[in-house]
Parts: structure tokens; sequence; C-alpha cells
């Protein structure tokens, strides 16, 4: 049985701005640029603002005088004026103009240089080969790792070829074409393991001297004693002394265990380089913030929009249904885009403030830059001393970096938790790792630290923290175990 009924519910829902706000202010300052130029192209009443100083002057008040209906301004969010009274110079934009009229902006050609796989299907091309080997070594090339290793098996390989290509083969056919592949450059390149890998490059060597060829015995015979670092037990089997076996470890630590990394086409870089959301200048002990603002478009309202509202709001009387419809799209646009730069100086403002926060919490890191002077801090913390949402303080520091005097760091860098000492003291979990990281430096890598060794270590100076918390840090640190550790 249907029934209509009325019924009263509170629900808390994001306005479209809103959702844009927060959008905004998720981005940092590289794809901030990228969002606002796609703004630019998809709302027309939106345009960059391009001046000359010596150019800039602003509109008469009597230009901006216009006539609308009281009643009209009281239900709109933006009135006629607001579309009109536009500032030249927006205020999210006020920065020195360090630009020289003979300064310019050109695009540096980039031309991409050849791939690894493409330096080595080069290299096929010099040896002698008939079609068939050169199709078959063709195809293994394709199945090397970014690292120069294929990590297929051989037998798995043949049936792919088998329906790929329609060559029947076998894996003592395809072995010979890895052997021709394998004296390619770099060497060690069409290795099946790390083991065969080292192998390659050290039979590249003069094998007869005495410390070579020991290396080329410990890596096929003893490899893993190797790895375990169980040196005691390759002199014994050996029968070498502690000089000699240090020898030949070191000419096996010169080898390259990624030979595909060792290719480096000057031309064929990535970069991916970290633009600073903020700078930080310490001028004489004064913290001086600043946002990273130089690559961002100035915006404002397209004047040309706005005069054709006021076109039609004058003639609202005389409009034809066309017409009014067209005065609704103008409008609309014209909205949009004063909401985008509200947004924009928003998202600023509140980058500000938060960053500012940030600063005077972790005073006396910033001025010295000593990382074990950086306090506790989460995000309530910083949430409480600026009356925003914890999830807005998130957003801030997600994907943020700030440039100081002694390097360029992620907001999230400053946040950690705290541990207590037997003084009561709250300290950060980030001192305790440095003091870590300090431990593990100065030990005799002979007789490297275990965990246990430096819990007691930790507990000396005054910090009560277990071991598998030590274990937890150290694998933070990306410090191995002490096993791994241990030179020779």
């Amino acid at each position: 049985m249907l029934r209509q009924r009325l019924q009263q519910k509170l629900l808390q829902k994001l306005s479209p701005q809103q959702i844009q706000m927060i959008k905004l202010l998720e981005v940092p300052s590289m794809q901030l640029e990228q969002r606002i130029k796609a703004e630019i192209e998809d709302n027309p009443a939106l345009e960059e603002l391009n001046y000359d100083e010596n150019e800039l002057r602003l509109e008469s008040q009597d230009e901006q005088d216009t006539t609308t209906d009281p009643k009209d301004k009281d239900q709109e969010e933006f009135t006629f004026e607001d579309y009109l009274q536009d500032d030249e110079i927006p205020a999210y934009k006020l920065y020195a103009q360090n630009y020289s009229k003979d300064d310019k902006r050109e695009d540096i050609p980039f031309s991409a240089g050849l791939t690894f796989h493409d330096y080595l299907e080069n290299q096929l091309g010099l040896r002698s080969l008939d079609e068939r080997q050169h199709t078959l070594a063709t195809y293994l090339l394709g199945n090397l790792d970014d690292d120069g290793y294929l990590r297929r098996r051989l037998e798995n390989i043949v049936d792919d070829i088998a329906f790929a290509l329609g060559i029947e083969t076998n894996e003592v056919e395809l072995i010979g074409i890895l052997r021709i592949i394998q004296g390619f450059d770099p060497p060690g390149v069409g290795a099946r393991d790390l083991q065969e890998c080292l192998l390659l490059q050290i039979e590249t060597k003069d094998m007869e001297k005495e410390n070579i060829g020991l290396a080329y015995r410990i890596l096929k015979d003893h490899f893993a004693e190797f790895t375990r670092k169980h040196y005691d037990k390759i002199s014994a089997r050996l029968n070498i002394a502690d000089n000699e076996l240090k020898s030949a470890l070191g000419e096996i630590l010169k080898l390259n265990p990624k030979p595909g990394s060792a290719y480096s086409d000057p031309q064929n870089k990535s970069a991916n380089p970290i633009i600073p959301d903020f700078i930080l200048e310490n001028d004489d002990g004064e913290l001086q913030l600043s946002l990273n603002s130089r690559n961002l478009p100035e915006l404002r309202i397209n004047k040309t929009y706005a005069n054709m509202l006021m076109k039609y709001q004058n003639n609202r009387s005389r409009n034809s249904k066309s017409q009014k419809e067209a005065l609704n799209f103008v409008k609309q646009k014209l909205d949009s885009a004063r909401w985008f730069i509200d947004a924009i100086k928003q998202r600023q403002n509140t980058l500000l403030v938060t960053m500012h926060a940030i600063i005077n919490y972790q005073k006396e890191y910033f001025l010295l830059g000593d990382e074990t002077k950086l306090k506790p801090m989460i995000l309530k913390d910083i949430a409480d001393i600026t009356g925003l949402d914890v999830s807005t303080i998130s957003r801030v520091a997600n994907s943020k970096y700030i440039q100081t005097n002694f390097g360029i760091f992620p907001l999230k860098y400053f946040f950690s938790e705290g541990i207590q000492t037997e003084s009561g003291e709250e300290v950060s979990t980030r001192e305790i790792k440095k003091i870590l990281q300090d431990c593990v430096d100065a030990e005799d890598k002979k007789h490297p630290l275990t965990d246990d060794r430096l819990a007691e270590i930790l507990k000396e100076k005054g910090y009560h923290i277990a071991r598998r918390t030590i274990a937890k840090y150290r694998e933070q640190l990306n410090i191995p175990v002490a096993r791994m550790r241990k030179e020779f």
C-alpha cells in the first residue's frame, strides 16, 4: 500500500563551491597551474591577466555605476556590481614583479634519446645473424626488464614464440641466442639471476690477476656464503688470508647488480623536479614565509562578458526569450569564474595560515635546521591552533613542499608522534631515529650492533624502547639487519 507523508531530515551536503575548494586545496603548485589553465579554457568568462605595469589604471567610479533591482540584488550571491568592480590585480597574486622587459620565456625543444632496449637492438644489428636468429634475439630482448635481466624461464618463452611467431624452437637454441645477447654492452645484460649477472661482469676483466680470479671463484662456488656475509667460512674453504679476501671482495663490490641502470643517455633522462609551494627565508633570526606563486596565471573576469551582462541587464524588460537564455548563460559563466577566483584566494589564505602555524610550532627547528629539535606534532595540534578541521590540515600537508635554507622538505616531514623519556619530556620519534642512525653510522662494521644492543644504548640515553620498535624504526630508515651490515 503506497502512502505519501512528509518527513524532516538533517542532511550535511557539500555545495559545488565547497567541493571545488577542497579539490584545489589538495593539489600542489605545479598541478594548480595546470588546473587554472584548464579552467580558463573551459570558462570563457575567466581570463588570464596580461598587463604592463605602466599601463595599469583603475576604471572610474562613474563607469562602474549601474542600476539593478534591489530585490534581485538581495537574492543573488554575486550582484552585478561585483563583476564590474573586479580588481585589475588579483588579491591572491600580490607579489613583486621581478621581470624586466628583456626577459623572455622561451620553450627549449627537447629531443628524446634512445631507450635501453633501443640501445641493445642497435648492437644486435651489428651481429652477423640470419633471419631466424635475429627474430629470436629480438624476441628475447623484448623480454628483458629495465634492469637488464631475463626474468622469465626459457621453457615458457619457447611456448610464447611458438604461439606469437609460429617458430618452433627449444631451450638449447635460445641459450645460444642468449649467449650472444650476454656479450652486449653493458656487461651483465641478459642474466637470469644476480649470480649470473656478476659472473658475466667479472669475466670481462683480466682473469689472470689473482684478486679477480679469486672473486670469480667466490661468486661461482661460494655465492650463498657471500650473500650472507659469512666471510670466515669463505676464508676457511678457500684457505686464503684476510687481505686476499678483502681484495677479492673489493672487486666484487665494484660490479653493478643492475646493469640496465648503467646505461645513461643524457638526452633520455626523466627529470621529476620538486617545485616548493612555500619559500621560507631566515633573515637574521626573522623567519619570512611566502607562497611560491611565480608560475600561477593571474586571473580576472572577462570584461567582454561583463559588458554583455550589463547590456542584457539594462534591457531586461525588452529582452526576448533567446536573449534571456543568453543572459542566464552569461551570468552562469560569470558566477563560475567568480567562484573559481574566490576559491583560489581561499586556498592561498588557508595554506598560509596552516604553514604559519607549523612554523611557529617548530620554530626552533626552522631557525637551526637541527632534526633533533623537531617537536612531536600531529594534525590535530595544527587544527587546534588554526581552528580548521583535521581533514583540511591533512589536505594542506598532502603533496606540498617547503623550501628552507637547509633543503626542500615535504610538509609531512614535520609531523611525527612522540615518546616520553625518563625525565617525562616528550620527544619526537624523528629524534629517536636520528640517534639510531648515528649509532649505526658509528658502529664497528666488523661487529655491527644488533637490535637488542641498540635498544640497550637508547635505554642508557633515557629512551625506553622495545626491540621490536627498534626493528620498525630501522626498517623505516632502510637500515638492514646487523648481519647484512657486516663488513670485512
